[in-house]
């Protein structure tokens, strides 16, 4: 005997995606608002903040800034993150140009490049911070991670349909 399952019953929503899915609706809010802030910063682009070996500084990501930066790593064409052996970091390109730069992280966005304006003050996004480390917590997260660990993570997870 058949069974009678309809198909829409075969179809529910998995828990896990519709938790990704809003906890990337949720980083990209944040990155809204800080971008709403009136704090004056003028990214040129000039990289180097992006040269992590040089300035000895690497941005640590919660869960889902990286799940978001490997989403548009995916969404670049790619499915691993890019090797480089200079020490700078993984998504820039060799022209200069952040591969997933309306993506890029929080530390990215906040960084210390004085060309941009130098680091922001905490006290200016410690509720954004918060709430980044709240999304972690619900992803499951182990906290902030350096930035290529956590996207070569989050890459191979999606790789294995996670």
């Amino acid at each position: 005997m058949k069974s009678m399952k309809s198909p829409r019953s075969s179809r529910l929503p998995d828990p896990a995606a519709i938790l990704r899915r809003e906890a990337l609706e949720e980083v990209r809010a944040i990155y809204r608002e800080l971008e709403n802030r009136p704090v004056e910063r003028n990214c040129l682009r000039r990289t180097e903040c992006c040269q992590f070996k040089l300035t000895g500084r690497t941005p640590q990501l919660t869960k889902g800034e990286a799940l978001l930066a490997a989403r548009a790593v995916r969404a670049a064409g790619r499915k691993e993150m890019p090797e480089r052996t200079d020490g700078a970091c993984p998504l820039l390109r060799e022209n200069g140009a952040c591969l997933i730069y309306q993506d890029r992280p929080f530390g990215c966005r906040t960084h210390f490049c004085a060309a941009a304006g130098g680091p922001y003050a905490r006290s200016e996004v410690v509720d954004l911070i918060r709430r980044l480390e709240a999304i972690d917590t619900r992803l499951s997260g182990d906290g902030p991670r350096a930035l290529p660990v956590a996207v070569r993570d989050e890459l191979r997870l999606m790789e294995r349909g996670g």
